[in-house]
C-alpha cells in the first residue's frame, strides 16, 4: 500500500509572496534562505495573504540580518491585547558561515540585500533574499529590449 503525500507539490503552492520589483530593480547574484521570526498575528495575516514585499530590504548590524520594508497587515480579528506593527523590523535566522558571506559581499561596493519572496517550508516561514547589484535605468531597458526580442524570436519560430 503507498502512502499519500499531505503536501500538494504544485508550482508555487507554498509560496505566499514574490517581490518581482526587487528583479527589475536589482541583478540578483547569489539567493539564500534564511528563517524569519515572527508574532502570532503576522503568520495568521501570512496565511491570508496580507503581506506586501514591495520596498523590502535586508540589513546587517551586529552581525545579525534583520528585513525592513515588509508590510505585513493585521487582521481585524488581531488580539486585543497587542497593538500590531505592520511594518516593524523582523529579525532573519542565518547560520554564522552565511552572514559571514553576507557582510563580505554588502562591503564590497554597490552590492545590497534584498528580500525576494516569502514562503512556507516545513510550516515555517521562510525568506529567501538575494545579494544584488543595483540597475541603471540604460540596464533595464536593455532588459526589457532582450525581453521583448526573446518574445519576438520564440513568436517567427512558432510560425514556421
Amino acid at each position: 500500500m503507498t502512502k499519500k503525500s499531505k503536501t500538494v507539490k504544485g508550482a508555487g503552492s507554498s509560496t505566499i509572496i514574490t517581490n518581482r520589483k526587487a528583479r527589475f530593480d536589482f541583478f540578483i547574484e547569489e539567493k539564500m534562505e534564511a528563517g524569519v521570526v515572527l508574532e502570532g498575528w503576522e503568520v495568521k495575516s501570512l496565511r491570508a495573504g496580507k503581506v506586501q514585499l514591495v520596498d523590502s530590504y535586508v540589513i546587517l548590524k551586529n552581525r545579525e540580518a534583520y528585513m525592513l520594508g515588509t508590510q505585513i497587515t493585521p487582521l481585524p480579528t488581531a488580539s486585543t491585547h497587542i497593538t500590531p506593527d505592520p511594518s516593524r523590523t523582523r529579525k532573519l535566522l542565518l547560520h554564522r558561515n552565511q552572514l559571514s558571506n553576507l557582510i563580505g559581499a554588502v562591503e564590497r561596493k554597490g552590492y545590497t540585500l534584498v528580500a525576494l519572496s516569502l514562503y512556507w517550508k516545513k510550516g515555517k516561514v521562510k525568506a529567501e533574499i538575494g545579494v544584488g547589484k543595483g540597475k541603471q535605468s540604460h540596464d533595464k531597458r536593455q532588459v526589457e529590449k532582450d525581453r521583448d526580442w526573446q518574445r519576438e524570436k520564440r513568436r517567427i519560430l512558432k510560425d514556421h
